[in-house]
């Protein structure tokens, strides 16, 4: 017969806690069909259309709003594409693990909405890359983390200023044949988002002792303690609770029995 008393661990007990940040097939697959569709254009652009490059935003021009959605799948040459792949592989992966309720929305709205104004900001030229839609994601997930106040998101918001804080300075015109205005209008777009999603965000993990309503006294675990933190073996019984409701076994007793040897 074993005594004593049993101890269970309280876990977190948020209902979100345990579906906050889980890894799927999907936080992989869709990053790389969002590249392989980008390389699968360019393949095309090279080998069979080279004149579809011509279909990326034209600034306050009608027939340039239908490169809002074109632009991004269309690049310049090998070095313009390759620049992009990674970023944009890294930063939808972190989006779609960490944000991935709200990861579709900021990418397809990313899109429409930094496209839009690229088109109205810019003078002249034909906007394309999928730049614009990187500054989106790195601008987002920046102040998604920062406006959270999540230990983790935070961790990555200055992951992200690490890796990619660089960029920053081109959304200013320092470099000729670079589409600074689409860089501005996807930071602005992803601040913009950032704001818009700022309560659809992952809520830190509080334990059962963190909830407002939580009561110490009915506590099984804190019953094992007096006033003064010395640990108790065998709570006494009360009108609410018993020693069987508790988990605990009873204190065991034990008979020694003493037989006189025969001589």
């Amino acid at each position: 017969m074993g005594f004593g008393c049993k101890f269970e661990v309280q876990q977190p007990n948020n209902n979100m806690s345990s579906q906050q940040f889980k890894y799927s097939t999907n936080t992989i697959l869709y990053p790389l069909l969002m590249v392989f569709s980008i390389w699968l254009v360019f393949w095309y652009q090279v080998r069979v259309d080279h004149g579809i490059k011509s279909f990326g935003i034209r600034p306050q021009k009608l027939e340039g709003l239908l490169g809002i959605f074109t632009s991004p799948f269309l690049h310049g040459d090998i070095n313009h594409i390759y620049n992009n792949s990674f970023p944009l592989f890294v930063l939808s992966l972190a989006l779609f693990y960490f944000y991935r309720k709200v990861a579709w929305k900021v990418i397809l709205y990313g899109v429409l909405l930094s496209g839009f104004l690229t088109w109205l900001i810019a003078s002249n030229g034909n906007h394309i890359g999928a730049s614009g839609l990187i500054y989106v994601l790195v601008s987002f997930i920046f102040f998604k983390g920062v406006f959270a106040k999540h230990y983790r998101l935070i961790a990555l918001s200055l992951m992200v200023i690490f890796l990619y804080g660089s960029m920053i300075w081109y959304v200013f015109p320092i470099k000729d044949g670079m589409s600074w205005e689409g860089h501005l209008g996807g930071l602005i777009t992803g601040l913009v988002f950032a704001l818009i999603f700022r309560k659809q965000v992952a809520k830190p993990e509080r334990y059962k002792w963190e909830q407002p309503d939580y009561n110490e006294d009915d506590d099984p675990f804190m019953r094992h303690f007096d006033e003064d933190g010395n640990f108790i073996e065998t709570v006494p019984e009360d009108n609410s609770e018993t020693e069987s409701e508790l988990n605990i076994n009873p204190t065991p007793k034990i008979k020694y029995i003493f037989k006189k040897e025969e001589d």
